[in-house]
């Protein structure tokens, strides 16, 4: 029986009970599986709407048929306007939260109502809403996923995790145009949103089940104390113990708990990081990347349909040679770990192969089997050439804030600043997003398709020559003789 009490007398403060399934919920192989399901989940339904819109625009909206490709590329530039302007703040609030999972959820909230607002849209107003909606959310899933993966992988295996985080963005990039051509032409438009739906369903599901690793350590350490015979508890007891504080010891303790400048200063932590020249060279790789994929998001739908007559179908299969590559980004990935000083070869290899592949598509002009055929193959190896970039650039971010902690541990302060440089890299992508459709879309609509192809050739090019240099560290810095005591690794002379 339960003792009896007063009415409104306060009751003794419950324990919290241990969750279902926690050592699976936490483990490190689950909270990749989310993380990469979130990614592939935002950009599967941003490239949904590629091949829908150019028609959904004319027959829902109203849009003139001379006026789709400027609204086409204004739809895009609003997704990464958003995405631009919430990255640094999403990264910023998700390393000051205890929890990645909090912001995760609140992302999915956004990616709910921008898709809702796309799907009953029938003026031009709550599409771009919609779109706006759509790159807040990419925003968040993107820089607090990837720093959750950080902290559950850590350094060790961390190319290979990111690889695998890749594969599924090249497959949510890939499903999502090819899906939503093919779903538009055989069963309409809300069958498109139908699909959109039931994946935001299983999303909301797999986010609500995850535990972080910090947050099950309680429980899962419970259970390592209860089965450890008593012999071999008392000792982690024992140390665990404070020793009696000296004048020394308390000055080095007050020493420790002080604040550091990036902690008074609100811009401090982001100083340090735009200091790295290794975070810069990533920044702007992934800018480059960003550009070229959203000017084929941007260009390829229309010209296929001009050049080719192919309609959504034709248009969503038109990015299955481009992205097919990237099934590589997990062998990628062991690379990077296997071998450390491979992104910085791996990457400028991918740009300055991409330079003659993107001038190469000048030769695409008439509707021939031989046209298509090239226009598919040149597309596979610009595929092949951005599978080589994409691991290394996102890497390197992880790596340079490493490099900072490394140098000096508490430089970053409480919550560190791994979301946050991962903010500025999605802000970077952004960029290259926001650029990319007016870039291509204009250079081909008063130059050509042949002159936007060397355009964008020259820019990969030109991208690949700091990459080589700097990334991983200068290339002509020799390495640091180690000072190190092995019987004192903490202390340097």
């Amino acid at each position: 029986m339960r003792p009896w009490r007063w009415p409104g007398s306060r009751r003794e403060p419950r324990t919290p009970t241990r969750p279902r399934l926690v050592k699976l919920r936490s483990s490190r192989w689950f909270i990749l599986f989310v993380v990469a399901f979130a990614a592939s989940t935002d950009i599967f339904l941003y490239g949904l709407i590629v091949p829908v819109a150019p028609t959904a625009l004319e027959q829902r909206v109203g849009i003139a048929k001379k006026d789709i490709q400027p609204w086409t590329s204004t739809l895009l530039a609003l997704y990464a306007a958003a995405l631009l302007a919430f990255s640094p703040i999403s990264g910023y609030v998700a390393d000051r939260f205890e929890s990645r999972r909090l912001p995760m959820l609140a992302g999915l909230v956004a990616i709910g109502g921008a898709t809702a607002l796309l799907c009953v849209g029938t003026n031009i107003g709550l599409w771009i809403a919609g779109r706006l909606f759509q790159g807040a959310a990419g925003a968040v899933v993107w820089t607090v996923g990837v720093a959750l993966m950080v902290d559950t992988v850590g350094k060790e295996g961390l190319g290979q995790a990111i690889g695998s985080v890749s594969l599924s963005l090249t497959l949510g990039t890939l499903a999502g145009p090819l899906l939503g051509g093919v779903l538009y032409e055989d069963g309409g438009y809300y069958a498109v949103f139908g699909l959109a739906f039931g994946l935001l369903a299983l999303d909301v599901f797999l986010r609500l089940v995850l535990i972080e690793k910090k947050d099950a350590r309680k429980w899962l350490e419970d259970e390592k104390e209860q089965s450890a015979e008593p012999g071999k508890v008392e000792k982690p007891l024992a140390e665990a113990t404070p020793a009696p504080e000296t004048p020394e010891t308390a000055h080095d303790t007050q020493s420790d708990t002080q604040p550091v400048a990036p902690k008074r200063r609100p811009f401090g932590r982001l100083a340090v990081l735009l200091s790295s020249s290794r975070l810069i060279v990533s920044l702007w790789g992934y800018f480059v990347l960003s550009l070229v994929l959203s000017s084929l998001d941007s260009v390829l739908p229309i010209f296929v349909q001009e050049t080719f007559g192919w309609q959504q179908a034709g248009q969503g299969l038109i990015f299955v040679p481009c992205m097919v590559p990237h099934v590589l980004d997990p062998l990628v990935g062991y690379i990077i770990d296997r071998y450390p000083k491979t992104p910085r070869y791996l990457t400028s290899a991918g740009f300055f192969c991409c330079l003659p592949l993107m001038v190469l598509l000048r030769l695409v002009k008439e509707n021939t089997m031989h046209d298509k055929i090239l226009l598919c193959a040149l597309l596979a190896l610009i595929g092949c050439c951005i599978a080589l970039t994409m691991t290394p650039l996102v890497t390197e971010v992880s790596l340079a804030v490493k490099e900072k902690e490394e140098i000096s541990p508490d430089i970053f302060g409480r919550g560190g600043a791994m979301a946050l440089a991962f903010g500025l890299s999605n802000m970077g992508f952004a960029a290259g997003n926001l650029i990319g459709p007016f870039f291509a879309g204009f250079i081909r609509k008063e130059a050509g398709w042949g002159t936007m192809g060397w355009a964008l050739g020259l820019l990969v090019g030109v991208s690949g020559v700091p990459s080589l240099l700097i990334m991983g560290g200068w290339i002509m810095r020799k390495p640091k003789p180690q000072v190190e005591s092995p019987s004192a690794p903490g202390i340097s002379s």
